[in-house]
């Protein structure tokens, strides 16, 4: 999202955004108060459908706010939404490539129009601050937009092959990537937008039609995003959307015969359950995970602290932590240890916590109680087994104790095999740890099932080192505007090695997009 000035707003440029996006988004939320509580229909081949069983989306900035009504369907909407697929892939798969990507641009386009209105959304059905909630939408179009430019850049993905050594013929040969069919994105509840939005716009620029399933607490992002797309012009049934429980829903998506593809961000623990269901299927068949992280900070003696504690607060506790990239362990080297630990309880003390939607706030609420009960939780057994030097207890003043609002909390003293520093929590909880020197962080580093994100700060010469040793997929260095967080597509390829990531490729990079193809090598002979 670009204003009149020069400012673009990405993760790194959030954090000091002109008047115009604070004035804008006051607005938006204003409107979108009015008209609160009304009923949302699935859209399953061009059509809306409601059903008999309902489900209600609460705020979790307050419980007793009612956001919208929504339709808790059943494995036959599912089966009816991936028939309603099918149908549609032959003319969308057949359509020329470049009137898919003028389609796909203009819903990227209704997405900036609608960019305020939908980031107010997000902040009310997520509890994401407001620059955090405009930089999920912003994305979402930047996303799309990088695919279309991959499928332009790559004229289609169409290219010609050497030409067979064969005397008195003439051979044509050619390689083209073609759509699989029917995809089904899964998406998880913390990016409504851009976990919705970039797969979906990759899928649909590569030929493929869709199944959309978010997440159950965080629905209604994801219906206006595909009311954008049928405001761009999206032809009937290559976009369907389908809400309700992952156990009947979601399962009979993974279940299906007739699904070509998945995209599923989540868990460790549910990817890689959907990852063995979808392989019972008659054949091989392409499945992107993204499926969190553990993600580390070291910081070296030679650091510039002030920018290494900036950096660590900002991914430890955006978005509350609920991020898969959030930093949640930091390794320094003891020389500087005590100092940074003052840093960032400083910098900590100092985030506000509360309305999302209120300018000044930095932390809004986690998102279930479920999540919150599990603060508590974790927070007993850092007490019981370590020593916590900020936050540590949730919030029940006053309209807080209406949602589900925690302490960003630091931890330090908590012994290397305590079951938490390999747990991921999702929460505002990070843990502090000294090592003798960059080769025993490295060590921690890197035991873990994960390997998404990691941070460094250090001297020139070290972060090449670094580099060269992490295993993880995004890795950034000096970086104040965020230690483990903040890629943006274009710039930061995002996505995991080891348990973080099934297929080694980055959304938003240069080789993502060709996941939602599969290769046809095409040989044509004349005589000559």
């Amino acid at each position: 999202m670009t204003t009149e000035t020069t400012f673009k707003l990405t993760y790194s440029t959030m954090f000091n955004p002109p008047e115009v996006l604070h004035t804008h988004f006051a607005e938006a939320m204003a409107a979108l108060k009015v008209d609160l509580g009304r009923e949302i229909p699935m859209f399953i081949g061009g059509e809306e459908r409601v059903v008999a069983e309902k489900y209600h989306e609460h705020s979790p900035i307050n419980t007793d706010l009612h956001l919208a009504t929504f339709q808790k369907g059943g494995t036959q909407d599912a089966l009816d939404a991936i028939a309603a697929a099918r149908q549609a892939f032959p003319s969308w798969s057949r359509m020329y490539w470049d009137e898919r990507v003028y389609l796909l641009r203009k819903a990227a386009d209704m997405i900036d129009q609608r960019l305020f209105e939908m980031g107010a959304v997000v902040t009310l059905e997520v509890g994401k601050n407001r620059m955090e909630a405009l930089g999920d939408v912003a994305e979402t179009a930047e996303l799309i937009r990088y695919a279309c430019d991959q499928m332009e850049a790559h004229h289609g993905y169409r290219a010609k092959m050497a030409k067979d050594p064969l005397p008195g013929f003439d051979s044509t040969n050619t390689s083209v990537l073609k759509p699989y069919g029917v995809w089904v994105v899964i998406r998880p509840f913390n990016f409504p937008a851009a976990l919705t939005g970039g797969p979906v716009g990759a899928a649909l620029v590569a030929g493929n039609t869709v199944v959309i399933k978010p997440a159950s607490v965080t629905t209604w992002t994801t219906a206006l995003l595909v009311d954008c797309m049928r405001q761009a012009g999206i032809p009937d049934g290559v976009v369907n959307f389908v809400s309700g429980p992952g156990s009947t829903v979601g399962a009979a998506l993974v279940e299906s015969k007739d699904v070509d593809g998945i995209t599923f961000t989540g868990s460790l623990e549910v990817g890689m359950g959907i990852y063995r269901a979808f392989a019972q299927g008659d054949y091989v068949r392409p499945i992107i995970l993204e499926m969190g992280g553990k993600n580390p900070a070291i910081v070296s003696k030679h650091a510039d602290l002030d920018d290494a504690a900036v950096g660590i607060v900002r991914s430890a506790f955006g978005l509350q932590g609920q991020k898969c990239s959030a930093c949640s362990r930091v390794f320094v080297e003891s020389e500087v240890y005590d100092a940074l630990v003052e840093r960032l309880v400083d910098l900590t003390s100092k985030l506000v916590v509360g309305d999302p939607a209120e300018r000044e706030t930095y932390i809004g609420p986690v998102i279930t109680k479920s999540a919150y009960e599990d603060f508590k939780a974790f927070c007993a057994e850092l007490k019981e087994g370590g020593k916590v030097i900020a936050g540590g207890d949730v919030l029940t003043d006053g309209d807080l104790g209406k949602g589900y609002f925690c302490q960003p909390t630091i931890a330090v003293d908590v012994p290397l095999a305590h079951r938490l520093w390999r747990h991921e929590m999702f929460l505002p909880i990070t843990m502090v740890h000294p090592v003798k020197d960059l080769d025993e962080a490295m060590a921690l580093a890197n035991d873990t099932l994960y390997g998404l994100t990691a941070g460094f700060y250090g001297s020139e010469e070290e972060v090449g080192w670094f580099f060269d040793n992490i295993k993880a997929g995004v890795v950034y260095a000096n970086r104040p505007q965020g230690a483990t967080t903040g890629a943006w597509p274009g710039y930061q390829p995002f996505g995991g090695w080891k348990g973080s990531g099934a297929s080694g490729k980055n959304a938003g990079g240069l080789y993502y997009l060709p996941l939602y193809m599969h290769e046809q090598s095409q040989t044509q002979i004349r005589r000559a």
